[in-house]
């Protein structure tokens, strides 16, 4: 504050006094810039391994089929589970016995009550009949509903063997070759997405307090790397404090076409604090 012609210093001191508390500073927080995704993709059953249909650095559709294990005997199951599922000729029987002696057993039914040639007898075993058949039948439904869960849980235990992409991606690691044998939890292959990318940063509460979700920012980044520097919006703001630091979570995220700026690099923004 420049003392105006007249003012004596110690009014000068108080002016400064004054407007000091409402200046506002600001602050550089750097931090890594991050891929949206980042998966180390594992073998989901013990198996040896048949085929590996892509390299490193080969960019990858979500849900190709990446790696095939051994599925042999699972797939000879599937196909017995299906032949045991597509069988209604039981089925079939049960209800031709039903559509038989419903008719019979109502004509005797009749004819009982219009005093006729039936017997008691014979009208009673043909309802049992007629009756035994009908719960066969839903008996033979039921069945085909369990094969039915057998032949799912058999086609899902041949899926087990294929790998596919979770997500689309460039591949960044391959851990198996053909003929190898995968354990239970193996690391099979990484998959990278970085055509959007956020950067994950500590920032001060002071900060925090002019910040709020959706805001755009500005992400520079060091002189040496020469990138220009690029927009984002804020994505996370933590809830909480870290207790040891005092420091806020923030995550900015941008659009990465081309992978123009390379994950793990570091990031900084500039922010404003009370």
């Amino acid at each position: 504050v420049a003392m105006s012609e007249g003012m004596r210093p110690g009014q000068a001191a108080l002016v400064l006094a004054v407007l000091l508390p409402f200046q506002t500073l600001a602050a550089e927080f750097t931090g890594l810039i991050v891929p949206r995704h980042d998966i180390l993709v594992s073998a989901g059953v013990p198996a040896s391994v048949m085929q590996v249909q892509i390299e490193v650095g080969k960019r990858v559709k979500e849900g190709q089929l990446l790696v095939q294990f051994d599925d042999r005997l699972q797939a000879l199951e599937a196909q017995r589970r299906r032949i045991i599922f597509e069988d209604d000729s039981e089925v079939r029987a049960a209800r031709d016995r039903v559509r038989i002696l419903r008719p019979l057993a109502e004509d005797s039914r009749r004819a009982f009550q219009a005093g006729g040639s039936v017997s008691r007898e014979e009208l009673s075993r043909l309802e049992l009949d007629l009756s035994a058949a009908v719960a066969r039948g839903e008996q033979l439904l039921a069945q085909k509903g369990r094969e039915k869960s057998e032949l799912d849980i058999a086609e899902q235990e041949k899926l087990l063997r294929r790998v596919t992409a979770p997500v689309g991606g460039i591949v960044t690691r391959v851990d198996l070759e053909i003929g190898e044998w995968a354990k239970l939890g193996d690391p099979v292959l990484q998959i990278v997405d970085a055509d959007v990318c956020y950067l994950r940063v500590s920032i001060s509460s002071m900060a925090l307090r002019r910040l709020k979700l959706d805001q755009p920012l500005s992400i520079q980044f060091e002189p040496a790397l020469k990138l220009a520097p690029v927009r984002g919006r804020i994505s996370y703001l933590s809830p909480g404090v870290d207790a040891a630091s005092g420091l806020v979570e923030m995550r900015v995220t941008f659009q990465n076409p081309g992978w123009r700026i390379p994950p793990g690099v570091k990031g900084s923004v500039i922010l404003e604090e009370d």
